[in-house]
């Protein structure tokens, strides 16, 4: 309790605190936007009730991890070696082929995600951007199972709690200030999620987008995972320039819309 009293008091651990839940929830965008797609996917009375869990599920598995941090922190030692490597002109890094169990989660996870994105990319293509038309507009075809979502939120809650618990204990030495930024970034999660869901399935030109995004961040995994650190705020700030200009077409075509619709009373 005294510790606990101790490390309340202390603005160097507030500050921690902070910083650790504004990253949790920025790296959590990756996971909401892959629920958000895999949920819509499905039969639209049980989208919900999936979405929640598969959020649950992040929750559960990040506490886990945290529970067990001496050997997550394990997991960056190397076992296997393919013995590949490359620097550059400065002697520094560029590439290689010395895999730890947790390279080895995040290169299976990143090679999933490009995958599913480039077979969504390819069904959406296939069907001209339109799911079925509903009274409330354009929504996705149910072409998925409860079992798989699940199964496949499950699989990459995994590869996202572990870049992010690792990412977490960076940063600060101390557990609790860690679960509360785990807490706090997975309730954030859960808030945003059925807004995003429904917002991606009203707009069909933003699920490209979201399959575009799910297609870099899973390059972006398999370059981790081989020793090409892509800092992360290139990536975030490249998909808030792209979500920016999206939203100033979305907005454009509504203008527009409104004018075409005013025009035919007139």
């Amino acid at each position: 309790m005294d510790a606990a009293l101790l490390l309340l008091s202390s603005p160097a651990a507030w500050a921690a605190l902070v910083t650790l839940i504004v990253m949790e929830v920025v790296l959590g965008i990756d996971n909401l936007i892959f629920i958000s797609l895999l949920t819509n996917k499905l039969p639209e009375a049980g989208r919900a009730k999936i979405r929640r869990l598969g959020i649950a599920l992040a929750l559960v598995l990040r506490l886990v991890l945290l529970s067990t941090i001496s050997w997550l922190t394990g997991l960056t030692a190397p076992v296997v070696d393919l013995g590949l490597s490359a620097t550059d002109s400065r002697g520094e890094l560029l590439y290689e082929t010395a895999f730890s169990w947790r390279d080895l989660i995040l290169l299976g996870g990143g090679l999933f995600l490009v995958w599913k994105a480039t077979r969504e990319i390819g069904h959406t293509m296939d069907d001209g951007g339109h799911g079925d038309q509903t009274e409330s507009g354009v929504t996705t075809k149910a072409t998925l199972t409860a079992g798989s979502a699940i199964v496949q939120i499950l699989a990459l809650d995994m590869v996202f709690s572990v870049d992010s618990i690792l990412t977490a204990v960076g940063m600060t030495d101390h557990l609790p200030i860690m679960f509360v930024a785990v807490i706090v970034a997975v309730v954030a999660m859960m808030v945003a999620a059925e807004p995003l869901a429904n917002f991606i399935s009203r707009n069909p030109s933003v699920v490209m987008l979201a399959l575009a995004f799910l297609l870099m961040i899973g390059l972006v995994l398999i370059a981790d995972a081989c020793g090409v650190h892509v800092p992360k705020g290139y990536i975030y700030a490249a998909m808030a320039f792209s979500a920016l200009v999206e939203s100033l077409n979305l907005t454009s075509r509504r203008r527009k819309a409104r004018a075409a619709a005013n025009d035919a009373r007139h």
